[in-house]
């Protein structure tokens, strides 16, 4: 699987199948896309090659330095080595789990991190290795530096906060940019703090929803990967949104995580291109 983003220019296609034409590589899917906002082209490629991944990837060095390109060569359907970070609600962790176990999706989840030790059971029914790293004000640094020691002796590629609820220091979310994934509802940046569904429905909405995006310093306001919603009206209890809006996170998170290790999500500036 061949990802690629560059400023956008003619030849660019010519140019990379070409290369791949070159190696006797077939390509099975390919999927483009030139963003006038921002003048940058990118390209996912899906192909088959008879030359090993070192050949290829000298060959396309060449073309990549020829028109600047950021890209990435990778084995398709290789799940990614992942890390689930979560707090005390379970929906996330046990679905993202749960489609794992039925390889639903191409993720390896290797560890799961909580400030708490109320989802330890729920890890070890799964098989997967729980690690409590508790977080105060005074003790964050430490943490921070903890969590990343244990994602680089484990291979992490890709960190998934379930329902996490740490706010992220800025250099740990600079030296996460692009592989960490974080959920949450839809309502914010109304209904803040606690009890959000509460507030909602004080309030009389009609839609509830989840995003799901990058991490950033910038809190919940990263790149955008999924979206989704559920219309609601005044006949539902606080209970019922609680429950319908923990069903959109589930799906929604499920999606993003699915897109990004299939390959399909790259970064535009503030926003994501996702080639479905």
């Amino acid at each position: 699987m061949l990802t690629l983003s560059c400023p956008d220019r003619p030849g660019i296609v010519a140019a990379v199948a070409s290369t791949l034409a070159d190696l006797r590589s077939n390509i099975i899917e390919s999927q483009q896309f030139g963003d006038a906002d921002t003048g940058l082209f990118f390209m996912r490629v899906h192909l088959t090659a008879p030359a090993s991944a070192a050949a290829l990837r000298e060959a396309l060095a060449a073309t990549a330095q020829r028109f600047s390109m950021s890209w990435r060569l990778d084995v398709a359907g290789r799940p990614l080595r992942t890390l689930v970070m979560v707090s005390t609600a379970a929906h996330c962790l046990n679905d993202l789990a749960f489609r794992t176990r039925e390889e639903a999706l191409p993720i390896d989840i290797v560890a799961v991190v909580s400030n708490h030790t109320v989802l330890e059971p729920m890890a070890r029914f799964y098989g997967i290795d729980f690690h409590h790293i508790p977080v105060t004000p005074s003790t964050k640094p430490e943490a921070e530096a903890a969590l990343l020691e244990l994602a680089e002796n484990l291979g992490i590629e890709l960190v998934v906060l379930a329902r996490y609820m740490q706010v992220l220091s800025p250099d740990l979310c600079r030296t996460l940019t692009g592989r960490a994934i974080n959920i949450h509802h839809s309502f914010l940046p109304s209904f803040k703090g606690a009890r959000p569904y509460a507030q909602a429905h004080d309030r009389g909405v009609k839609l509830i929803g989840a995003t799901a995006h990058y991490v950033t310093a910038e809190l919940d306001e990263g790149p955008i990967i999924e979206q989704d919603v559920e219309r609601v009206d005044h006949t539902r209890a606080v209970t019922d949104l609680v429950r319908l809006g923990q069903d959109v996170e589930r799906r929604t998170l499920a999606r993003a995580v699915r897109w990004h290790a299939e390959h399909r999500v790259l970064l535009d500036g503030h926003r994501t291109v996702v080639f479905r």
